[in-house]
């Protein structure tokens, strides 16, 4: 009866972990579109960050909802192959500074102010649904980071906004990016070095 009673628990668990999981993978991809096109039109690189960020977190959450019913093992991998998202993100970025830096342009602050804020209530609405399950597991510990990850970058591309303003300048848009970039490098190091330690316990 107690086993009965367990695997009824941990299906319910699954159940609603696919439920959120499925909310913020819908909610991410949307806004991959919307900002992706609001970082070209108004030729922002640290909104391009923003951008990528929700890009990649789409692909994470779709990873996490073919992992939620998966062994311990796989959940790991999955986890490390979404670390390796995270960076690839941050060296995409990278290299639109370096770009900038040879071929500068100074972004409508307009658009990434209003842009990073309707990022800002998308990603809180996220963090506030994958609250309750952030401690779940590697898997889901793993959605959690990148949703935290993404309220820093908004909050750091308004403040870029604001500086681009009273500058007129386009360096502090690539100065946040630069941040964005070592945030997403932090972030990876962390989910793969968790992914990389749950991996070793199960061999």
């Amino acid at each position: 009866m107690g086993g009965c009673c367990e695997s009824n628990s941990l299906d319910g668990l699954r159940e609603r972990q696919r439920e959120i999981l499925l909310s913020v993978l819908g909610i991410n991809t949307l806004m991959f579109l919307v900002i992706v096109a609001a970082s070209l039109y108004g030729n922002s690189t640290a909104l391009l960050a923003d951008s990528l960020d929700n890009l990649g977190d789409a692909l994470t959450y779709g990873l996490s909802l073919y992992a939620v019913s998966r062994s311990t093992a796989v959940k790991a991998k999955v986890a490390l192959f979404k670390g390796g998202l995270i960076l690839l993100a941050a060296l995409g970025v990278l290299a639109q500074i370096i770009y900038k830096i040879f071929v500068p342009s100074v972004p409508l602050f307009e658009i990434m102010g209003a842009f990073s804020l309707i990022g800002l209530g998308a990603n809180s609405l996220c963090l506030f649904l994958l609250w309750r399950h952030r401690q779940d597991d590697v898997n889901m510990a793993s959605v959690w980071e990148c949703s935290r990850n993404d309220i820093a970058a908004n909050l750091a591309v308004f403040i870029a906004s604001a500086a681009v303003w009273l500058t007129s300048s386009s360096w502090p848009d690539m100065v946040v990016a630069a941040g964005l970039v070592l945030f997403l490098m932090r972030s990876a190091t962390r989910v793969l070095a968790s992914a990389l330690s749950e991996l070793r316990t199960t061999k």
